[in-house]
Formats: C-alpha cells, sequence, structure tokens
C-alpha cells in the first residue's frame, strides 16, 4: 500500500467541492447514449451480463491501455491510452500502481432497477490503486491518487464520479460533450452532424441534472417529496407529470425545454 491509495474524506480536502469537479462537463445520460451510441442489450439486470446487439458489439475493442487491459467501444478506450500516457509522465508511480475493477459490463446502476449504467455502453472506467478492494460509493471518502488523476481526465473529457449525489470517486466516464463529439465526428458510426437529439430528462436517466431537477420539483411540488438521489425514476416522472399538469404543459412526464424553465433550470 502507498500514499496514493491511502482513503481521506472529501470533507478534508480544503476548498474542494465534490460536487463541481467536472466545471462544464455533464455525465451522460443513457437516454443520450442510447441516440448515439446504440442500445447494448434489450434487458438489464443487477449483475453484469453481455451485450447482445451485433451492432454495439461491433464498436467493442478489447487492449492493453499501459497499467492493465480493458474492454469498451473503440474511441473510450482510445482515450483511456491518451490520459494514461499523461498519466505516466506526470505520475510514473502512480500510474504503475492502477488497475481496474472493470469497463463495460452490462447492468443497472448499483441500487436502481431502472437506470442503466454508463458501463452498459463500455465508455466508464472503475480504477484501483495498489490492487486495493473496491472504494464504495457513497461512502464520501477518496483515494489519494484519484485526486491526481481526476484533472487529467477532465482535460481529455472524461467526467469523474465523485460528482455524482451517491459519491462514486473510483469512476470515471466519457462526458456527455465527449460521447456527442465521437458521433459528430463517425467514431460511432455514421456521423451525426448537428441532428437535434432529445434533450429532455426521462425515466432512466442519471447525474447532477437529474438531481437538480429533483431539487426544484421539490421547491415548488411541497408537500410531494421525492428524493434527490440523481436517478430518475418512476417517483421523479410523477412529480413531473404533476409540475406538467399544474402548469399547462404537455404532461408527458419527460423533463424537455419547457418544463425545465418553467422550473428555472434553463
Amino acid at each position: 500500500m502507498s500514499i496514493h491509495s491511502q482513503v481521506i474524506p472529501f470533507a478534508s480536502i480544503p476548498d474542494m467541492d465534490r460536487r463541481r469537479v467536472n466545471g462544464a462537463l455533464l455525465s451522460a445520460r443513457p437516454s443520450i447514449n442510447d441516440q448515439l451510441i446504440g442500445r447494448p442489450r434489450g434487458n438489464y439486470g443487477t449483475d453484469c451480463q453481455p451485450p447482445t446487439n451485433p451492432v454495439f458489439q461491433a464498436l467493442l475493442e478489447t487492449a492493453d491501455v499501459g497499467p492493465f487491459r480493458c474492454t469498451g467501444i473503440r474511441p473510450a478506450v482510445s482515450a483511456l491510452k491518451a490520459i494514461l500516457v499523461d498519466v505516466k509522465a506526470a505520475h510514473p508511480d502512480l500510474h504503475g500502481r492502477l488497475g481496474t475493477a472493470g469497463m463495460q459490463c452490462c447492468r443497472f446502476v448499483r441500487g436502481s432497477t431502472i437506470t442503466p449504467s454508463s458501463h452498459s455502453w463500455g465508455i466508464a472506467i472503475d480504477l484501483t490503486i495498489d490492487g486495493q478492494p473496491v472504494d464504495p460509493p457513497g461512502d464520501d471518502m477518496v483515494q489519494r491518487g484519484l485526486l491526481d488523476l481526476w484533472p487529467i481526465f477532465n482535460a481529455h473529457g472524461f467526467y469523474w464520479g465523485a460528482a455524482f449525489p451517491r459519491e462514486d470517486s473510483m469512476h470515471f466516464e466519457a462526458s456527455d460533450q465527449l460521447v456527442r463529439k465521437w458521433s459528430r465526428d463517425g467514431a460511432l458510426g455514421a456521423p451525426t452532424g448537428n441532428a437535434p437529439l432529445g434533450q429532455g430528462m426521462t425515466i432512466g436517466d442519471r447525474g447532477p441534472q437529474v438531481a437538480a431537477l429533483q431539487i426544484a420539483l421539490n421547491r415548488v411540488l411541497t408537500p410531494v417529496v421525492i428524493d434527490t438521489d440523481g436517478l430518475f425514476g418512476p417517483m421523479t416522472r410523477a412529480a413531473v407529470i404533476e409540475f406538467q399538469r399544474r402548469n399547462g404543459l404537455r404532461a408527458d412526464g419527460v423533463a424537455g425545454r419547457l418544463t425545465q424553465a418553467a422550473l428555472g433550470l434553463v
């Protein structure tokens, strides 16, 4: 064990707000991933299952990215190679201690039976340091080495899971912006150009944007209360419908631009 794998509370780090560590980067939402990358399989469970969509399967690659091998979609694996080159240059000792607890894995987000994990699309990586056991999500703790990795991953367009409402500091995933760039550039198949995408938050989505939506709904629908867990499930959808009905909006349960504007989110 080295100093890199030592675990400290986020609260002990001066001037750090883990919820703001990604700046303008957004987490990749399942509904957008399905549109741009394709649906890996028809259903999910709580355990890892293989992808069954042959079009998605054709995007997968297994490769050595430096300190370990992993399987993900090709642009994500290529990005990891570049990230780890930069890690080796800046932090050679840390680079040699890195491992992975997994990349491509079709399953729900831990604790959910609605929201597919970003691992399902092979765009997320869970990291280990010194082979230590997996850092449990939601403990508001972080391994010191991850504090050195985070700026490098961010610089390459990867979102750090420390900012999730339920902290997951070992987790890095391609951001919404990066997935869209890959799509525009043709790295996910035919280039999409500037074709419009569904901008609304919908059931199955996750992330700080969803948490902000839940906070806004709780503020205006009192005494209706929903968990601010960042997971768009049936209760959040029901709250969106109730808000839409009260405000003369189309009650479809999708938090699109008009609904978000009425809530003061855009």
